[in-house]
C-alpha cells in the first residue's frame, strides 16, 4: 500500500508539475531506463499498475456520486454537438444554394435585360399601332369637321396627323398613300381658311346692312311720305374692325366688351360656328397660324383687297336700286285708285 501510495503520489506530482500526459509517460521510461535490473523493472511496474488501480477506483467513486450530474452534461454535449452538426450541414446547404442562386442570377441576367427590352419595344409598336389605327380615321373626321365648318378642329388634326406620318410614322410604306392624301390637304387647308374668311370680312357683314335696310323699307312703306324713310344706319354694326377698336380702348372695369386674345378662343363643337362671326375670324386666323399660313392670308387679303370693295360697291348699288324702284313701285300703286 505505502509503494502503491508512492506512486500514485508520484503520479499526481509529476501531473501537476506538468499538465501534459506525456511528461508522466517521459518519466516511466526515463526510471525503467536507467533501471539495471528486471526485478526494479518490475517493481515499477507494479507500482504504476497500483497508481492506476487507485486512480480508476477513484474515478468510479466520483461517477458514482455524481452520476446524475454526468448523465445530464453527457445529454447537454450530446445535444449541443448534434445542433452545432446540423448547423455546420445547414449552412453548408444554405451556402451552396446561395452559390446556385448566385450563378442563376448571373445568368438570368442578360436574359432579363433582353425581355426588359423586348417590353419597351412592344409597348412603343403599341403605341404607333393605336396612332395609326387613329390616323386611318383622320380623313374621315376631317370631312365631318369641315362639313360642319369646325375649321379649328379639322386643322389640328390634320397637322398632327401629319407631323406623325411624316415623323415617327415615316418608315411605314403602308401609310404612304394616306400621307400624300393628308399632305396635300394640309397645303390646300389655307385656302378653303382664307375663302371662309373673304366671305365673312365682305359679304356676310353687308349682308347684315341689307338685311336691316330691308326691314326698315318694310316699315317704312307704311308711311306714305316717302322723306320719312331713313337711309342705311352703320354706326352700329358689329364689324371685326369696330370690335377690335371697342375692346382696345375699352376701360378694364367694363363688362360689355372685353379685349380677346387668339389664345383664349376656343371652339364649341355644340354651337354654329358662324353665330358670332367675330370669334369665327378668330377661329379661321387661329387655325391659319397652325398651318403656318399667315403671309400667304395677308398676300390673299392685300391681292382680293380692290376687287371685293368693287364687289361691295356693286351689291350696294344694287340693294339700293332695287330698294328705291320697290318704294316707286309701292307708291305708284298707292295714288292709283280702284
Amino acid at each position: 500500500k505505502m509503494a502503491a501510495g508512492e506512486a500514485a503520489g508520484r503520479y499526481r506530482s509529476t501531473m501537476s508539475k506538468s499538465k501534459d500526459p506525456s511528461g508522466l509517460l517521459i518519466s516511466v521510461i526515463r526510471t525503467l531506463s536507467t533501471s539495471d535490473d528486471v526485478e526494479d523493472r518490475e517493481t515499477e511496474k507494479g507500482r504504476l499498475e497500483e497508481a492506476y488501480e487507485t486512480c480508476d477506483r477513484d474515478l468510479d467513486e466520483l461517477i458514482v456520486q455524481h452520476y446524475t450530474e454526468l448523465t445530464t452534461a453527457i445529454r447537454t454535449y450530446q445535444s449541443i454537438t448534434e445542433r452545432i452538426t446540423n448547423s455546420r450541414n445547414k449552412i453548408k446547404q444554405v451556402k451552396e444554394n446561395l452559390l446556385s442562386c448566385k450563378m442563376l442570377l448571373h445568368c438570368k441576367r442578360d436574359e432579363l435585360r433582353k425581355l426588359w427590352i423586348e417590353g419597351i419595344e412592344h409597348k412603343h409598336v403599341l403605341n404607333l399601332l393605336d396612332e395609326i389605327e387613329n390616323i386611318k380615321q383622320v380623313p374621315q373626321k376631317l370631312e365631318q369637321c369641315m362639313a360642319s365648318k369646325h375649321y379649328l378642329n379639322a386643322t389640328d388634326m390634320l397637322v398632327s396627323a401629319v407631323d406623325s406620318l411624316e415623323g415617327p410614322l415615316l418608315q411605314v410604306e403602308g401609310l404612304s398613300d394616306l400621307r400624300l392624301e393628308l399632305h396635300s390637304k394640309k397645303m390646300n387647308m389655307h385656302l378653303v381658311l382664307i375663302d371662309e374668311l373673304h366671305r365673312h370680312l365682305y359679304i356676310k357683314s353687308t349682308n347684315r346692312v341689307g338685311q336691316r335696310n330691308k326691314e326698315k323699307g318694310r316699315i317704312s312703306s307704311l308711311v306714305k311720305d316717302a322723306t320719312s324713310v331713313p337711309l342705311m344706319d352703320v354706326t352700329n354694326l358689329s364689324t371685326p374692325r369696330k370690335f377690335l377698336e371697342t375692346s382696345q380702348f375699352n376701360t378694364p372695369g367694363s363688362s360689355n366688351m372685353r379685349e380677346t386674345s387668339l389664345l383664349e378662343i376656343k371652339e364649341d363643337t355644340e354651337l354654329d360656328p358662324e353665330e358670332n362671326s367675330t370669334v369665327f375670324m378668330g377661329i379661321l386666323i387661329k387655325g391659319l397660324a397652325k398651318l403656318k399660313k399667315i403671309p400667304e392670308t395677308v398676300k390673299a387679303i392685300q391681292d382680293r383687297l380692290e376687287q371685293e370693295l368693287k364687289q361691295i360697291v356693286k351689291r350696294s348699288t344694287t340693294q339700293v336700286a332695287d330698294n328705291g324702284y320697290q318704294r316707286g313701285e309701292n307708291l305708284s300703286q298707292e295714288n292709283q285708285p280702284r
